[in-house]
């Protein structure tokens, strides 16, 4: 593998010890800082100039992939590994289309992360397969429209659907006509169902 300068950026200490650890035992690579935010991260970009950057997807203020396209921004060549316990086929696709090189899962061994790593640098783009299933469910199904995803995001806080049109400025019967395009479009039977169906894919966030 060739000269790595990996930039950490998670918001679990001991997470990024252990990675670390673990990084820090193979030849040719070199763990050259930590963040523990996105927004840390990017300072870190700026002053130690990492080839890659190891990152989680969900992080308080700044998200996985708000930081890669900042960072992206700042130094176009470099290159982003998402390590991640979160597996939602929208997670996916937020990291991916904002220019994830590869979408690793926490639970997988750690030679999944060094393959992640060798293929990212040799050019390539590594989606293990159950990474690849999920997101192939998401292109299957049809899309929230972004009043949808509006009336969604109210529900999950406990909106009644008169509270929700008073919010959006929009009638009661047109929130009913949502809420129930919501539920076909993910396939559940309730609100409750649905914000539950929303969270565990990354389609909405608490």
């Amino acid at each position: 593998m060739a000269d790595l300068r990996i930039l950490l950026v998670d918001d679990h200490p001991l997470m990024r010890s252990g990675v670390a650890a673990v990084l820090g035992a193979q030849a040719g690579l070199e763990v050259v800082g930590e963040a523990g935010s996105g927004r840390e991260g990017i300072e870190k970009v700026k002053s130690l100039h990492p080839n890659l950057c190891l990152v989680d997807l969900r992080m308080p203020g700044m998200s996985g992939a708000e930081f890669i396209r900042a960072a992206r921004v700042l130094q176009p060549e470099l290159k982003f590994v998402v390590l991640t316990t979160y597996d939602g086929d929208e997670d996916i696709h937020a990291a991916l289309s904002s220019g994830a090189n590869a979408y690793v899962l926490k639970g997988m061994a750690g030679e999944d992360l060094l393959n992640a790593l060798r293929t990212v640098m040799s050019g390539g783009r590594y989606v293990p397969e159950p990474v690849r299933r999920r997101l192939a469910e998401r292109m299957s199904g049809p899309g929230l429209t972004p009043r949808e995803m509006e009336v969604l995001r109210l529900m999950a806080t406990g909106m009644s659907n008169r509270e929700i049109g008073a919010e959006l400025s929009i009638t009661e019967g047109t929130v009913k006509w949502n809420v129930n395009h919501v539920l076909s479009k993910l396939g559940v039977k309730d609100r409750t169902e649905a914000v539950t169906a929303a969270l565990r894919r990354g389609i909405i966030q608490l």
